[in-house]
């Protein structure tokens, strides 16, 4: 047998994984074409300013890129901010750090299962939503089984197409410019119009670009499956991911934000698909959406459904949820228990809300920022008061981070922030009915000794 299935054998996971595996891990959860169905509601929102809003919510997330790549070059580890956190701070910061983030995990997937039972719905109306919601999940859960190996490369060739559609679209789109459509030419009016400034607006769209962005800080979860255990790729693989999301969304909402201009829009959510029917035709849109459907709905679920199993994995393997969690498939090398749990309770969500996917989505962020906290969290913690730490990635760049964490979630709905609590509430109360919830559990490090000066 294989030092790699020996591995499995032993409760680790099967390193198999390159920076480029890591890259397009983070590409196929974001999604590079995420502007093109996300472009009605900053354009909305920002009242023009589209351009601007991916910015600033580009820079916004940078802090928090910058904090996850310290601490995985740091602690490496499966649990990634349950991991951080557990370390510098302690099992109970860990546990809460853990169980918040998912939140985030669980819920995202489940809205983008339910995503995808709408645009099926819509092109083949006499099946039901919930019969395409289970479709779905049975289509990610049967790919992922397979390993992270095989995961990787069909989230590869999904970017790969993402990028091809993207190009086509933009490319569409500069010819309708030069025609004279919109703005007529590449201006500097979806960056900023006097007459349309709006400060309030333009943070509010901000704080949905940074929705946007997230996918970087799941690239954190595969520390423990890179190849040759080099976890210093994964910092870098982090900081790559962001730079080529945002070159690619600032670049989408400066070319749709000039078009937009003076066009009539009906819905936020058919934006894309108004558009294009417009200057190609009804069967373009059609077209798209089929596209968006098999190339990106699907494939977009499986780097979800890996990130919320590795947090599973890491969180059963200390006892801080079932130990069953932690079980590793012998040949597939992959946690299996916690996969088959993770999507049963995705799954789960995304019928009983898949006729209320507008509030599913304010849910996802409380889960995401708060564990995001942690993160910068960590890096004070175990960096920011020692000798040889680095000001800016150890002091500044986490501090940034927590003020403009706690700006985006004041701007966050009531809704939103009562379901935080709740979970957090429920999360307590598993806390003290565990026997694994004692004040003796630790946070195992799986790597290499922490490095002291990253």
């Amino acid at each position: 047998m294989s030092s790699e299935n020996d591995s499995s054998q032993k409760g680790q996971l099967k390193r198999a994984l390159s920076y480029r595996d890591l890259v397009f891990y983070g590409l196929a959860y974001t999604a590079p074409v995420a502007p093109l169905t996300m472009a009605g509601f900053v354009w909305e929102e920002s009242r023009g300013l589209i351009a601007l809003a991916y910015l600033l919510g580009a820079l916004c997330v940078y802090f928090t890129a910058s904090s996850y790549a310290v601490m995985t070059r740091a602690m490496p580890s499966a649990g990634s901010v349950y991991g951080f956190a557990g370390r510098t701070m302690g099992p109970f910061a860990g546990y809460l750090a853990g169980w918040m983030i998912l939140l985030d995990y669980l819920l995202v997937p489940a809205f983008t299962y339910a995503l995808c039972a709408v645009s099926l719905e819509t092109l083949l109306p006499g099946v039901d939503r919930g019969t395409w919601v289970v479709i779905s999940v049975l289509a990610t859960f049967a790919v992922n089984w397979f390993g992270i190996s095989v995961t990787s490369r069909v989230s590869l060739w999904s970017v790969v197409l993402q990028l091809m559609l993207l190009a086509g679209v933009l490319v569409i789109c500069l010819f309708a410019l030069l025609k004279g459509q919109g703005s007529g030419a590449l201006t500097l009016a979806p960056f900023y119009t006097p007459a349309q400034w709006d400060g309030t607006a333009v943070l509010a769209a901000t704080s949905v670009c940074v929705m946007s962005y997230l996918g970087f800080d799941a690239v954190s979860t595969l520390a423990e499956e890179v190849k040759d255990g080099d976890t210093r790729v994964v910092g870098k693989a982090i900081l790559t991911n962001l730079a080529i999301t945002v070159c690619l969304f600032v670049l989408s909402g400066w070319v749709l934000g000039n078009l937009l201009l003076g066009f009539e829009m009906q819905d936020p959510a058919r934006l894309i698909y108004d558009l294009l029917g417009a200057m190609l035709g009804p069967q373009a849109a059609i077209a798209l959406a089929w596209f968006l459907v098999i190339v990106v709905g699907v494939p977009n679920v499986l780097p979800m459904q890996v990130g919320v199993a590795r947090v599973l994995f890491a969180m059963g393997r200390e006892h801080t949820l079932p130990a069953v969690l932690a079980k590793v498939h012998p040949r597939n090398g992959n946690p299996y228990m916690a996969m088959i749990v993770s999507t049963a309770v995705s799954l789960a969500i995304a019928l009983l809300m898949r006729d209320r996917i507008s509030e599913l989505a304010m849910f996802i962020s409380v889960g995401a920022l708060t564990g995001f906290m942690f993160v910068h969290l960590s890096v004070l913690v175990q960096f920011g008061r020692h000798a040889g730490r680095r000001w800016w990635a150890h002091v500044v760049a986490p501090m940034v981070g927590i003020a403009t964490i706690l700006t985006i979630l004041t701007h966050l709905g009531q809704m939103a922030l009562t379901v935080g609590g709740v979970w957090l509430l429920l999360g307590l109360l598993y806390r003290l009915l565990s026997r694994s919830g004692l004040p003796g559990a630790t946070i195992a490090n799986p790597a290499e000794p922490a490095q002291k000066n990253v």
